[in-house]
């Protein structure tokens, strides 16, 4: 017979799992107040002097997709840390207590669980009221989204990672050559009206017709991860994790001094474990920057794979070259006509006095279609617009006609 702990004065199981509950909604898991009902009635009908069967309950009710198991595992073993003396089984359940040096160092856990058990209101339903209090209000709000990146405090940067994926995602659609039935198209289905046709002796006659099939543009996207551009890679990241979720055709590549493709990674749907996938795999993080190096390896090894069919690139650094010659300029000339759109996006447009002084951004600005800052919630906002706009092919004159009109603009 299972022995029944609840309402003993031990373990304060109840008042341990309704802090654990906001342990996971903080961490994104959506655990509402009938999951933790759920909880409490599953935990009676088990010996809580076993963690196995304990963490196995609480994963059955908590746990609704499989993308959360992670993040519950790591959160449970932090929330309910035990060492091994036997000594303290009895007190299992108790909440996180303060370091000791003598203990066992609690297990790894994400930097998304660390910041929720960091918060005050966890373990005391009294002050579950300031949850509501800490939400930022719509001036804060108006502030956070003109705030510069590299100004934001880490809350700031994980409220500015929810909103950017709460945004509305690029929906630019294409037009393939591809045609499927559609009483509106232009273009006559012969073959399905003759065979109407027949049907009835050729006495009555059905006109079909066929339409173009849409298609979402492809998206790449060439994330520059330097030293110079540390301060906005994480949010760049997020950015591009919550694309790739929501949009099949992406393609995400880092490049410092060498390229990398994190596609894979980043359609991990928990947002830090494809930054966790991304950083392993990347080996020159906050290093150099050699762009004319990644953008020969890209040309030549992935842009005929990922270019075809009228894709959009997002071209995201500073162009700070440590090694700026003609061969910038040819790489850039190649990616530039292989896509259908180049877009340029730098974070060194925020300062009102910039100038393409730098020899690298010489050479680049004139073969992209499109040059935008992006350094705070407003440009993403402007630059995910500008995505779901319908991509046009770019000319022979766009390049310099770009270029031109920047020029206009930042002289008024």
């Amino acid at each position: 017979m299972a022995i029944n702990h609840l309402d003993s004065p031990i373990g304060r199981i109840a008042d341990n799992v309704v802090g654990f509950a906001r342990v996971l909604r903080a961490c994104g898991l959506p655990v509402g107040p009938g999951a933790v009902i759920d909880a409490l009635n599953a935990l009676r009908l088990i010996d809580i002097g076993h963690r196995a069967d304990v963490f196995s309950t609480l994963q059955a009710v908590f746990v609704t997709r499989h993308d959360h198991a992670l993040i519950f595992a790591q959160a449970f073993n932090v929330f309910f840390c035990i060492t091994e003396d036997t000594e303290e089984r009895k007190n299992m359940l108790d909440p996180l207590p303060p370091p000791d040096p003598a203990r066992k160092p609690p297990p790894s856990a994400s930097r998304r669980v660390l910041e929720a058990l960091s918060q005050p209101a966890i373990t005391s339903e009294r002050e579950a009221p300031r949850e509501q209090e800490s939400r930022p209000s719509v001036s804060d709000l108006e502030v956070l989204q003109k705030k510069d990146f590299a100004q934001m405090s880490a809350a700031e940067m994980c409220e500015v990672a929810r909103l950017i994926a709460r945004m509305k995602l690029p929906q630019a659609r294409l037009r393939s050559r591809r045609a499927r039935p559609d009483s509106r198209g232009l273009r006559l289905d012969l073959r399905r009206t003759l065979r109407g046709g027949l049907r009835t002796g050729g006495h009555i006659v059905d006109i079909h017709r066929l339409g173009r099939i849409g298609r979402s543009a492809p998206i790449v996207a060439l994330l520059d991860i330097s030293g110079s551009m540390t301060e906005y890679t994480r949010v760049f990241l997020h950015f591009l994790h919550a694309i790739t979720n929501g949009h099949r055709r992406i393609s995400a590549f880092l490049f410092g001094t060498r390229l990398t493709n994190v596609t894979r990674a980043l359609r991990a749907r928990d947002p830090d474990e494809a930054l966790a996938a991304c950083s392993s795999v990347v080996e020159d993080w906050a290093g150099g920057t050699r762009i004319a190096t990644s953008l020969h390896n890209f040309n030549k090894l992935w842009g005929r794979r990922v270019l075809a069919q009228g894709a959009i690139v997002l071209l995201i650094t500073d162009g700070l070259e440590r090694e700026a010659d003609s061969k910038l300029a040819f790489e850039m000339d190649r990616l530039h006509r292989s896509c259908r759109r180049l877009i340029w996006l730098n974070p060194l447009l925020r300062y009102d006095g910039f100038e393409p002084k730098a020899q690298g951004i010489k050479m680049m600005l004139p073969h992209v279609d499109d040059f935008r800052r992006v350094h705070n919630l407003l440009s993403i906002e402007g630059l995910v617009a500008a995505l779901s706009e319908t991509p046009r092919p770019h000319g022979r004159d766009s390049s310099a006609r770009t270029l031109n009109e920047w020029h206009h603009a930042r002289s008024r």
